[in-house]
């Protein structure tokens, strides 16, 4: 039988195997070797048979079988058995597995060993991978080793009572009076536990902050001394005395300091010695300023102190390490809003990182840059803006052109600028911008009624150049349809004239009908500003018509449905098609279909298309304007008040509250009541009555409400209402609401003959 391998031997073996199969032969033929020497009880060789077993752990391969004999030689009196033995049970053993609670005992015992390398086995094992049983079960001997005399022991001591207090924080009010006095300590490594300690007590106990903040003096007396030492080569790190120190002493300072004005005043001088003493061409260094940039910041410093910590992030800026300029952006990003001046002064150098290579550092840059806008320096800010999204990477344009809007919108110095600015970013990255930006600029340009002759040429001239940029393309068609009669006039003394003809403006918009790359909603848009040109030209309406007649038969049922209420203007309601199609009032910002960033519903789109897209529906007897439909039921208020006028010439629009009546002229008396109500079903009846001298024929009912509801409508009670309040008509409506939605508004459509041929009422309820 072969010998085992030892194991730098074996090692050797392992890393000569050509593939991965011989790797695991070589693997499998150890572990049934180690197997075999574990059997065999005490011979001297099961030290070096767990080390080869903890090789294997390490390349990935089941070492679980070697647990119990980690137990076997914690237990053992030899020290370099024990040794290996606690190394594999902080490798092999976790505080979820039972074997961890059997070394709980020879770890209580070894903490009172004689030799202070076996303690300290013990102590790195506890603070590895202590269970919360055994920290119950072994936290006083561990505060006993706090006030030991040995700096080797209670270095390793302060450590593990930081892992205690971690797993179980009802135990950190046993060291609390330990730590205060380790503090006095000389040694580093002893000094760096006790800060740490410290900083874990008053995380998990806030009301410690009082106690240790009487301690500040000592730890501003402790940094003083690292910053003024002289060069030790214990713990000089390039050039820095004992930077790891340094920044746990700063980091405890920042939670003493927060909030409290004693404890502030007490350690601003000592911040300024260290943030203007402290080299920052190292790496080392710079961890120390940005420690105490920090700390800066957070606790009530003064206001030159503050000053300073901005000026040493604007350094860091200029650092070639793109580590050092991302986590400077980073706090200067969190302290803009306090400190705006200060930052404001490095506002050049913040700009130049949104050159950089690395896409991270560009999108702080690009954050920051934003923050950064304001009133004085919108133009400056924004030319650099734009210029970035030309060359932006394309998953930052989405965010680099909502922050270019809503800076505009915020500090815009005019609205010509304001419009220019947008329609800039619509020409370079159209197809990146959010949903509500077209009809925020919609918005924008209906209220800058003096630039509306500007807008119209400027926009024809970017469609003519482009159609790929779809919200470019639809706002433009918008403005044409809206502001045409302005595009031909060719007079507009803010921008240089250009004749434009009927044709060309028609042969634009068809090319955007028949493009490729046009949206659905995009082709809405031009067939809607095609159908109001009809209003604004004269010699081409036949075209127009013969234009809306083709989409009548369109495959886009959208457009189909647009294009045949259209047809139907131009040959039944040719009378109306001016005052339907005339210009749209100026839109309240705060309407509805102005979202300004926040969409409500999937039909915001449709409603800045025009008011006037889905006015009519054309039905055999009468002319119902589109009340009851999509999200004409949610609101009907937001309807345009001039078309409203219109509508009421013919209608009559009244709101109902539920079992009152609402409607009550000429003789006709309409009341509503509802009859049953529960989460998933509304019963309501309609009751009209007449007390006229004439009775009331072709009574007829509509009702229409969302998808999301059924809607039932029971048989009336007849169509004739008598006259002198000899009889009336019923109609009960049932609306099933099985998904307990939300019940929107319902709108009723009753038609009946008066004294016109034709009267039509809304009733909202």
């Amino acid at each position: 039988m072969q010998s085992p391998l030892r194991l730098q031997e074996m090692i050797r073996v392992i890393r000569s195997a050509r593939t991965q199969g011989e790797e695991r032969g070589i693997i499998q033929r150890e572990c049934a070797d180690i197997r075999a020497q574990f059997r065999q009880g005490d011979n001297g060789e099961r030290s070096h048979s767990l080390a080869k077993l903890l090789y294997v752990h390490m390349l990935g391969y089941p070492a679980h079988f070697g647990q119990m004999e980690c137990v076997r030689l914690i237990a053992s009196t030899r020290y370099s058995e024990k040794r290996i033995g606690y190394l594999g049970a902080m490798m092999l053993l976790d505080e979820n597995q039972d074997a961890s609670l059997l070394i709980t005992n020879s770890i209580k015992n070894d903490l009172s060993h004689n030799s202070q390398y076996v303690q300290s086995l013990a102590l790195c094992t506890l603070a590895c991978m202590g269970s919360a049983e055994m920290c119950r079960d072994l936290a006083p001997e561990i505060e006993r080793l706090l006030r030991a005399s040995n700096s080797y022991i209670k270095k390793k001591a302060t450590l593990c009572a930081v892992h205690i207090i971690r797993k179980v924080p009802e135990l950190a009010e046993l060291f609390t009076p330990s730590a205060r006095s380790l503090l006095s300590e000389k040694n580093h490594g002893v000094l760096h536990g006790a800060v740490v300690l410290i900083t874990e007590l008053c995380e998990h106990n806030p009301g410690t902050l009082d106690q240790f903040r009487k301690a500040v003096p000592e730890l501003v007396q402790i940094m003083k001394g690292l910053v003024t030492s002289s060069y030790s080569p214990e713990h000089n790190v390039a050039g820095i005395s004992d930077p790891f120190l340094q920044v746990r002493i700063l980091r405890l300072l920042r939670i003493l300091g927060h909030n409290n004005d004693t404890a502030s005043d007490a350690m601003n001088d000592l911040l300024a010695q260290v943030a203007t003493n402290t080299d920052s061409s190292k790496t080392a260094g710079s961890a120390v300023l940005y420690e105490t940039v920090l700390t800066i910041m957070d606790i009530n410093s003064e206001s030159g102190l503050r000053v300073l910590a901005v000026n040493i992030l604007g350094r860091f800026l200029l650092n070639n390490d793109r580590n050092i300029r991302y986590i400077s952006m980073t706090s200067l990003q969190k302290i803009v809003q306090t400190d705006h001046n200060a930052v404001q002064r490095h506002r050049g150098t913040i700009v130049d990182c949104l050159k950089d290579q690395d896409t991270s550092v560009k999108r702080r840059a690009l954050e920051l840059s934003l923050a950064l806008v304001s009133a004085v320096n919108i133009r400056s800010m924004m030319k650099e803006l734009l210029i970035f999204l030309s060359t932006c990477p394309p998953e930052l344009r989405s965010h680099t052109t909502s922050g270019i809007f809503n800076a505009a919108e915020r500090y815009s110095p005019s609205k010509r600028w304001h419009i220019d600015t947008i329609l800039h970013v619509l020409t370079t990255a159209g197809g990146d911008v959010r949903d509500e930006t077209v009809p925020n600029l919609i918005q924008l340009i209906t209220t800058a009624s003096e630039l509306h002759c500007y807008t119209v040429h400027k926009l024809y001239r970017a469609l003519v150049k482009d159609i790929s940029q779809q919200s470019l393309v639809q706002v433009a068609c918008w403005c044409i349809g809206e502001y045409g009669d302005l595009l031909l006039k060719g007079e507009c003394e803010e921008i240089e004239p250009v004749q434009v003809t009927e044709d060309d403006v028609l042969d634009a918009l068809e090319t955007v009908l028949q493009s490729h790359m046009s949206s659905p909603a995009t082709r809405g848009f031009a067939l809607t500003a095609t159908m109001k040109l009809s209003t604004r030209i004269t010699d081409n309406v036949d075209r127009i018509r013969s234009i809306v007649s083709i989409y009548g038969s369109c495959i886009d049922l959208e457009l189909q449905q647009r294009a045949v209420e259209y047809n139907a203007l131009f040959k039944k309601y040719d009378h109306m098609r001016a005052a339907v199609l005339e210009r749209m009032p100026v839109m309240d910002k705060n309407s509805p279909g102005h979202t300004n960033g926040d969409t409500s519903g999937e039909i915001k789109e449709r409603h800045l298309q025009c008011y006037e897209t889905y006015l009519f529906q054309i039905n055999a007897v009468h002319l119902n304007f589109l009340l009851i439909k999509e999200s004409w039921t949610k609101n009907v208020s937001w309807f345009p008040q001039k078309y409203k006028a219109e509508m009421q010439k013919r209608c009559v629009y009244v709101h109902v509250v539920l079992t009152e009546t609402v409607y009550e002229k000429n003789g006709l008396s309409l009341k509503i009541q509802c009859d049953k109500q529960t989460e998933t079903e509304v019963t309501v009846t309609l009751i009209g009555s007449n007390s006229a001298q004439n009775d009331i024929t072709n009574f007829t009912l509509q009702a229409a409400v969302p998808k999301s509801v059924q809607l039932q409508m029971k048989a009336p009670s007849g169509n004739v209402i008598p006259a002198h309040g000899l009889g009336q008509v019923t109609q009960t409506v049932v609306l099933n609401n099985p998904n307990k939605a939300s019940l929107p508004c319902l709108f009723l459509c009753l038609s009946v003959f008066l004294t016109e041929p034709v009267s039509t009422i809304y009733v909202q309820a």
